[in-house]
């Protein structure tokens, strides 16, 4: 029996592509037997070696479509935003993407006629047709994905084990174990679902009728999922279990760490820093999340402008003296600080870290976790290491007199001290500490640079629009930076690539303030942080907000952006 006309032209195809020859294209057609879609696809895999990729590249050729290899397309949490999942479930769809007004769908079926018109009625966006192999895409449906699916399935056992019943039981210890398992599995699957959406933060929050779960994500807070009232202790308790603390006390505030390769079987490489306390509607919990495959990135990467990276530079290549970063949780200090210290980690240097947590590990540095409950403190740690003869050590931070007095006698006998603390930008550091009962004579004589910092989200690339600033926001700027040209904001429909919210990933800006002899001169004359300030800035300190209208100019960012992370200098 002939080849039916699709066929022909398939084969037409794979003897252009020079996958077959024209003699074993005549013996195909030459067969007795029908080879429809299917067949064929088996005969070329069998006899003729044809991979199931190159067959569909063929296949979309003849039909005049674009091929689509789903197999390597990842389920994200935006993959259905548009189109829900049984809709496609049902018609062997999947969208993969979206440019402009253009939604790019996967179809398995390369004749459906009807169904693009449909999805252009429901998502009010033009479809573009892609061709993926119908197998790739019930698979998307069927295994289960690397990435949580959802919570439904579990919220669904936890209302049917912990729906009714007004009065919550005390928990004991045997009450939260392997048999609980939809505790177990909301646990894990809240841990899995926000790290592969990116987010930094977990909070569980009890509110008066409900848990609320809430993802940070980019620096911004939005709630994920509601659970009932009654799993709030039981979860917590979950939580605890996991990273080894009491889960009897529930009046007092408690740190842990949850080394979550013990818990998962989907090869996860991470760690959550754990942080509970007692609020007004129960125990809350905040989970960082620590991912120890994600290495530290260049200080290239980290949003430095060439003038800051190259004085930054200079200053972790000093033999001694101190480097403080300051800034709020979360504003990067911890990433600059290891990529500092991987860029001068080298076998002829001894490097120790007294850490709490410990964040990331890195080859060849000595790290200490803090373990306040039996005494080992920043200033005990700080005290050891100066008997251990380093060359750097690092602090994780400087909270009271007696660490920041050790810190500096560090960096006044040859070792070279990096630490941090929380002040809002590099000036009001040195009234930070001369507050703290540090004489200003022994700061200006260890201090080598302050950089303050923080966390911008990047406008996306794919969306962004171009604009020319007027009134207010030319003012901004030229008073800024005195400069008003092209600059850009968030789409606010956003697309595919952000999620549909305008922005992806984070830029650093940077207020580093070096030591010089006008400034060692005014903080040993106790001056006021505005009149350091004014010195640094003669000196070439750009300030936060400088550094951000800069990252404007660039297009990393959006004004609105730069104008909510730091407010415009007096």
């Amino acid at each position: 029996m002939p080849l039916g006309k699709v066929q022909s032209q398939i084969v037409a195809q794979l003897v252009a592509m020079s996958r077959i020859t024209s003699d074993q294209r005549d013996a195909i057609a030459s067969r007795p037997e029908d080879l429809n879609g299917d067949a064929l696809d088996r005969l070329l895999q069998d006899d003729y070696k044809i991979t199931p990729f190159q067959f569909l590249v063929a296949k979309a050729r003849a039909v005049n479509l674009a091929p689509f290899n789903i197999s390597r397309f990842k389920l994200t949490s935006t993959t259905f935003e548009r189109i829900p999942q049984d809709f496609c479930q049902q018609n062997l769809v999947l969208p993969v993407g979206m440019v402009g007004d253009l939604l790019l769908v996967a179809f398995a079926n390369p004749f459906e006629v009807a169904l693009p018109t449909k999805i252009q009625e429901m998502t009010g966006k033009r479809v573009v047709r892609l061709l993926a192999r119908e197998k790739d895409i019930r698979d998307k449906f069927t295994k289960g994905q690397e990435r949580p699916a959802g919570f439904d399935d579990v919220v669904q056992k936890i209302g049917a084990e912990f729906g009714g019943g007004e009065v919550e039981a005390d928990l004991q210890a045997e009450d939260v174990n392997e048999e609980s398992g939809p505790i177990i599995q909301i646990a894990n699957r809240i841990i899995e679902d926000a790290y592969y959406t990116g987010t930094s933060d977990i909070h569980i929050e009890p509110q008066e009728k409900d848990i609320v779960v809430r993802y940070r994500i980019d620096g911004i807070c939005s709630e994920k999922l509601r659970l009932p009232k009654k799993v709030g202790p039981a979860l917590v308790a979950r939580l605890k279990i996991m990273c080894n603390l009491d889960i009897s006390e529930r009046r007092l505030p408690q740190d842990g760490r949850i080394v979550f390769k013990q818990y998962t079987k989907k090869g996860l490489d991470l760690d959550l820093r754990v942080s509970t306390s007692p609020l007004n509607h129960g125990e809350g919990v905040v989970m960082r999340i620590l991912d120890k495959q994600k290495s530290t990135l260049p200080l290239t990467a980290l949003g430095f402008s060439d003038e800051n990276l190259a004085r930054y530079r200079d200053c972790i290549r000093q033999p001694y003296g101190m480097i403080l970063h300051c800034g709020p949780t979360g504003s990067g200090k911890s990433m600059t600080l290891y990529s500092a210290l991987n860029e001068v980690n080298t076998s002829d240097i001894v490097i120790r870290t007294a850490e709490d947590p410990i964040e990331y590990t890195l080859p060849g540095l000595n790290q200490m976790q803090m373990h306040r409950q039996i005494g080992l403190t920043f200033a005990s740690a700080l005290r050891a290491f100066l008997r251990q003869d380093p060359d750097i050590i690092l602090v994780g931070e400087i909270r009271d007199k007696e660490t920041a007095g050790i810190a500096i006698e560090a960096a006044l006998t040859g070792h070279l001290l990096i630490s941090t603390l929380h002040t809002n930008d590099a000036p009001t550091t040195i009234s930070r500490l001369t507050d703290m009962g540090i004489e200003p004579f022994m700061i200006s004589s260890s201090l080598l640079c302050v950089c303050a910092q923080r966390l911008m989200r990047r406008v996306c690339k794919t969306c962004r629009v171009p604009y020319k600033p007027e009134g207010r926001e030319k003012e901004i700027l030229e008073k800024g930076i005195g400069w008003s040209g092209q600059i850009f904001k968030a789409n606010p429909k956003g697309c595919a690539k952000c999620g549909s919210s305008g922005y992806k990933g984070r830029v650093g800006i940077h207020e580093l303030m070096t030591a010089n002899e006008e400034l060692v001169s005014a903080i040993n004359k106790e001056l006021e942080a505005a009149e350091l300030k004014k010195i640094a800035m003669r000196n070439g300190m750009k300030t936060l907000h400088q550094d951000s209208l800069l990252k404007v100019k660039e297009g990393l960012t959006t004004l609105e952006e730069a104008i909510a992370t730091v407010p415009p200098d007096m």
